[in-house]
C-alpha cells in the first residue's frame, strides 16, 4: 500500500504517553531547547524574499510574562500588496502542478513534523500556555490534517473514478475541481499549529496560493510551520507569511479585488466583519469572494436523570477546562435535569477543585489564559456571574507571573443569563437546571451559536430525539464535546458558529475549488 492510498486509522500511538518518565524528560529537553532560542527575530516571507521590518510583534510567554519568545516582523499595506503580487505570480505555476506532486510536499512535511513533534509542542507550551497533553494533541492534529488532506487532494484529482458521472451515448463528460486563486488565511491562536496548518495546507493542496496572517499572540509557531514548508522545498510564493494588524492589513486584503477567498477561524465579531467586507465588490473584481469561517460557540452538555452521573461530570469538567476553556468547542454550559442537578453540581465542583493551576512547562493541569485582554474580559465575566448566579468554586485570579485564573463554576443560572449566552473563552463553567430532558434540550438550543454539544442519557428513545433536535454541527452522545479527530469527526457549526465548513472531513477541500464540467461530442 503506497503513501497515497493508505487508509487513515487512528490509535493512541498518535499521542504521547506522558505517564512514562522518558517522555516527560524528552519534552523537558525540547522545552529547554526552545528556551535557548528565545528573543530571536523572524522575518516575513514574501515570494522568494525574507523581509525584516522595524515594526514587530513581540510574542511573550503567557505563563511567565518576563520571557520573550521572539520578535516577528510586521507587515503593512505596502508589504501586503507585495505579498499579493508574489502570490498571484506563484499561482500561475502552482495551479499547474499535478495533485500528486503538491501532495508530496505536504506528506514530506508531515513526516518531518512527526520526527520533531516535541520540538513543535514545546514551542506551543511556551507561546500559547498549553500543557504537555494539549500541545501534543495539537501537533498530532496538524500531522493528521497534512496526511488526510494530501490523500483527499489525490482522490479529488481522480474524481471520474471515485464518483463517475452518468454516461450518455455520443459524449465524453468529465468533472474536475480546479483552484480558486489567491486566498487569505487567518488562523486563531488557540490551536496555533493544528488549525494554522489545516487551513493553509488545504488551500494549497487544492492548487491555490495563500497569504497567511497568523494570530498576533502566537506568530512564532506559525513561522516555524512556514519554515518547515520551505525546508521540504515548497516553491516560494505558495505560502506568503505576513503577520500584521487585522484592521490594517486584514481589512485591506479582505477587500482586495484579487483576493479570491478568505479562510478564517476566530471570533464571531471578526468573522461577521470579514463576511460583510468580502461581500462588497471592489473595482476590477471578477468573482464573488468565498468566505470559509469558523467563529466559535457557546457549547453545552445536557445531562438527564438516567445518565451515568460520574461519566457526565468528568466530561463536563474536561470539556469546560481543557486548555483553560479556550476552545471554540469548550463546553462552557451544562444543563442538568433538576432531579440530579445537585448531585452533578457537587461532583463537578469536586473535580474542578482538583485542577492545579501553574506554569505550563511544569505540566500543570491548568495554565494561563492567552493575554491581558483575555484575562480582563474573563475577570469581568466573573463579576457578572456573581450577580447572575451562585459562585460554586473559583472566581478569582490565580497565583503566578502570568495570566492565571482559577477554574470557576457558577450554578443556578437562568437560561437567559449572559454566562449562558455569551462566549467567554476562558475557564468559566455555567450550570443551569431544567425540569426535564426536553426542557434541557430546549435550553441548549436557546443560543445564537451551534457548534458542539453533548447529551448524556441511557434512554435510547431520548437519545434518538436528541440526535434529531439538538441543533449543532457536532453532537456527541455520552462523551465530552471537545476532541474532534481529523477524518473521524468533521468539524464545523451552525448559526453564528460559522459556515459549517467541516474541517477534517471529505468535503473540506471542495471549499477551495470550483467544479468544472467538460463535455465533448464524440463522432
Amino acid at each position: 500500500m503506497n503513501s497515497f492510498s493508505q487508509v487513515n486509522t487512528f490509535t493512541n500511538e498518535r499521542f504521547t504517553n506522558f505517564a512514562l518518565e522518558e517522555n516527560k524528560l524528552a519534552m523537558k529537553r525540547a522545552i529547554d531547547k526552545q528556551k535557548s532560542e528565545f528573543g530571536h527575530e523572524y522575518p516575513l516571507y514574501i515570494g522568494e524574499e525574507k523581509v525584516f521590518t522595524e515594526a514587530r510583534i513581540t510574542s511573550i510567554n503567557p505563563g511567565n510574562v518576563d520571557e520573550v519568545i521572539g520578535h516577528v516582523s510586521k507587515a503593512d499595506q505596502t508589504l501586503a500588496e507585495r505579498a499579493m503580487t508574489a502570490a498571484l505570480q506563484s499561482f500561475d505555476s502552482w495551479k499547474k502542478f499535478p495533485a500528486r506532486e503538491r501532495a508530496e510536499y505536504v506528506l514530506k512535511a508531515a513526516a518531518l513534523l512527526r520526527e520533531r513533534k516535541h520540538e513543535f509542542s514545546a514551542l506551543m507550551i511556551l507561546e500559547s500556555g498549553k500543557n504537555y497533553v494539549e500541545a501534543d494533541v495539537d501537533t498530532a492534529e496538524a500531522i493528521d490534517f497534512m496526511e488526510f488532506y494530501a490523500r483527499e487532494s489525490i482522490r479529488l484529482s481522480e474524481v471520474d473514478e471515485a464518483k463517475p458521472l452518468v454516461k450518455i451515448a455520443g459524449e465524453d463528460n468529465h468533472i474536475s475541481y480546479i483552484p480558486l486563486g489567491v486566498g487569505i488565511v487567518i488562523p486563531p491562536w488557540n490551536f496555533p499549529l493544528a488549525i494554522c496548518v489545516g487551513m493553509t495546507i488545504a488551500a494549497i493542496l487544492a492548487g491555490n496560493t495563500v497569504l497567511l496572517k497568523p494570530a498576533s499572540a502566537t506568530p512564532v509557531i506559525a513561522h516555524k510551520f512556514v519554515s518547515l514548508m520551505e525546508e521540504v522545498g515548497l516553491p516560494a510564493g505558495v505560502i506568503n507569511f505576513i503577520p500584521g494588524n487585522g484592521a490594517e492589513i486584514g481589512d485591506y486584503l479582505t477587500t482586495h479585488p484579487k483576493t479570491r477567498f478568505i479562510s478564517f477561524t476566530g471570533s464571531k465579531e471578526t468573522g461577521l466583519r470579514i463576511n460583510k467586507l468580502a461581500a462588497e465588490t471592489a473595482s476590477g473584481q471578477r468573482w464573488i469572494k468565498r468566505v470559509v469561517a469558523e467563529m466559535g460557540g457557546k457549547d453545552g452538555i445536557v445531562v438527564d436523570e438516567t445518565a451515568d452521573l460520574d461519566a457526565a461530570s468528568l466530561a463536563i469538567v474536561a470539556s469546560a477546562f481543557g486548555f483553560q476553556g479556550q476552545k471554540c468547542s469548550a463546553g462552557s454550559r451544562a444543563i442538568i435535569v433538576e432531579s440530579v442537578y445537585d448531585q452533578v453540581a457537587a461532583k463537578v465542583v469536586a473535580l474542578t477543585e482538583q485542577l492545579q493551576v501553574g506554569l505550563p512547562e511544569h505540566n500543570y493541569s491548568a495554565g494561563p489564559v492567552i493575554d491581558k485582554h483575555s484575562y480582563d474580559k474573563i475577570m469581568s465575566f466573573m463579576e457578572i456571574g456573581k450577580k447572575e448566579g451562585k459562585l460554586l468554586t473559583g472566581g478569582e485570579k490565580a497565583e503566578g507571573n502570568g495570566f492565571y485564573i482559577q477554574p470557576t463554576v457558577f450554578g443556578d443560572l437562568s437560561s437567559k443569563a449572559r454566562l449562558m449566552q455569551e462566549e467567554i473563552f476562558g475557564p468559566v463553567l455555567a450550570l443551569a437546571k431544567a425540569k426535564d430532558w426536553q426542557e434541557a434540550i430546549a435550553i441548549y438550543n436557546d443560543t445564537e451559536f451551534g457548534l458542539t454539544g453533548s447529551y448524556f442519557s441511557t434512554n435510547e428513545e431520548r437519545i434518538a430525539e436528541a440526535l434529531e433536535t439538538v441543533h449543532c454541527g457536532n453532537l456527541y452522545i455520552n462523551r465530552k464535546c471537545t476532541g474532534a479527530l481529523v477524518g473521524v469527526h468533521p468539524f464545523g457549526g451552525f448559526n453564528m458558529s460559522g459556515t459549517d465548513s467541516k474541517a477534517g472531513g471529505y468535503d473540506y477541500l471542495l471549499l477551495f475549488t470550483q467544479a468544472k464540467l467538460t463535455s465533448r461530442k464524440m463522432y
